[in-house]
């Protein structure tokens, strides 16, 4: 088991499970929209003794708000 620790962003602090280490960016739902993480740096902890392994991510981005009617809208109506 891995986990992934948040760094900057709404999520700051956040810990959540990882099912694989090797993630190089984490798309996250949050409010209305959803927020982006990038890997930042390698794992810590990968030894069998020491804990779950860790994958530090820091908040990259807020993109685009998403709402309920996005799908149903198509470009130039």
């Amino acid at each position: 088991m891995a986990i992934a620790r948040l760094t900057g962003g709404p999520l700051d602090g956040q810990v959540l499970p990882l099912e694989t280490p090797d993630l190089e960016q984490l798309i996250l739902p949050y409010s209305e929209g959803q927020v982006v993480y990038e890997r930042d740096g390698d794992p810590a902890h990968t030894g069998d003794a020491d804990g779950p392994t860790e994958v530090a991510f820091r908040f990259t981005e807020e993109p685009q708000e998403v709402t309920p009617n996005d799908d149903d809208v198509r470009p130039g109506e």
